[in-house]
């Protein structure tokens, strides 16, 4: 009797220190759940996408910003967060065999125009200048939402850009060149003026590494189709056509993309593998030392994507305050304290009495 009472007690024991562990266990996975919640600490997503290349033997350039963009929509991203650049309209190209249509594969297999692309600066507008009034957020008053990027502190923005570069410059339609200093700093006032949270940069061009080595802003990830020295080439030449229709870099990051769906758990270290040398013949570079994150933390979503986090618990979490909020707040009391003083004129100067006065000998000859 008296060891079957030990026993019970024994039991009632272990049974109330699993279930501390268990819930210890459990408040952990909620702490853990919500830190990755709060990891990125963006609330929104942006994407510009610039072709800087006209003519018609250009073809590839134009369809490669094309399936980025097409990419991004079907991952949530929608054409009010999208600012599409195309340098030339290649689909009404009187050289197309098939008019209204972009395509980039081979055998016409895939359309990437079709009936709902909104180019927001196309032909001529494609310059460095409104590329940097973009960026910076310089814009004229009249011009359309349609045009603008209106990011904020919370903001992740994917930045590509596709043409004919060298080392240390891109071309933009052949009469013009941004150079990375003009780069490096536009994206240093987009940080000042906090425009951006994280900031990913893809440019696919001849020797495009050139273009990310003057970055010095914080959290920016870029990556380039080539170093400095390479050339960038082509891929799915299509005789139908008579051009090549996209960029050997692009084409299999895209093909990358297309395994990716909204809910995927796939890092930017995945992304940095997706065309070694053996495919892209040049060699692809990345650089990660400006971003604060470690890339396998860092969902392709996270800027590819547009996906409203959600978590549900039934437990309490205390959440930091927001001090950007916090400073907003007393901002505005401060404001409120000073408004309350009584306002009055200020004292002016006689400006009536010092013009009807009248002139002295001396203030004559003062003005001689």
């Amino acid at each position: 009797m008296v060891a079957s009472s030990f026993l019970r007690k024994c039991l009632t024991t272990l049974a109330g220190l699993l279930l501390l562990s268990f819930g210890s266990l459990a408040a952990s996975q909620i702490e853990d759940q919500t830190e990755q919640f709060f990891r990125s600490g963006h609330t929104n997503n942006w994407a510009v996408l610039v072709c800087t290349s006209r003519f018609w033997f250009n073809y590839r350039h134009v369809a490669n910003t094309l399936s980025v963009y097409r990419s991004v929509k079907r991952l949530g991203i929608p054409d009010s967060h999208i600012v599409l650049m195309l340098a030339d309209d290649m689909a009404c190209n009187p050289r197309n065999p098939k008019p209204a249509t972009v395509f980039s594969h081979k055998n016409m297999e895939l359309n990437v125009y079709g009936d709902d692309v909104e180019v927001d600066y196309r032909s001529y507008e494609v310059t460095v200048e409104n590329f940097l009034r973009v960026l910076t957020g310089r814009i004229p008053p009249s011009t359309p939402r349609s045009k603008r990027l209106l990011s904020d502190d919370r903001s992740n923005i994917l930045i590509y850009m596709t043409g004919h570069g060298g080392n240390g410059f891109l071309k933009f339609q052949d009469s013009e060149e941004i150079t990375n200093i003009e780069l490096a700093d536009a994206f240093e006032q987009m940080w000042q003026k906090r425009r951006y949270n994280e900031l990913l940069f893809i440019i696919d061009t001849c020797q495009g590494a050139s273009m990310y080595e003057r970055f010095y802003s914080p959290n920016i990830m870029a990556l380039a189709s080539s170093q400095v020295g390479e050339d960038s080439l082509s891929h799915q030449p299509d005789p139908a056509i008579g051009v090549h229709l996209m960029d050997r870099y692009t084409f299999y990051v895209l093909e990358f993309l297309e395994e990716i769906n909204p809910a995927s758990q796939t890092n930017m270290n995945d992304l940095f593998q997706v065309c070694p040398k053996s495919l892209c013949v040049s060699t692809p570079g990345h650089r990660t030392d400006l971003f604060q994150r470690d890339p396998k933390n860092v969902l392709i979503t996270d800027f590819f994507g547009s996906v409203r986090k959600v978590e549900i618990t039934t437990e309490t979490i205390r959440l930091q305050p927001d001090l950007g909020n916090m400073e907003s707040r007393y901002k505005k009391e401060w404001m409120d304290e000073e408004l309350m003083e009584p306002l009055k004129y200020a004292e002016q100067l006689p400006v009536a009495q010092i013009i009807h006065q009248e002139v002295t000998g001396h203030q004559m000859l003062a003005r001689w």
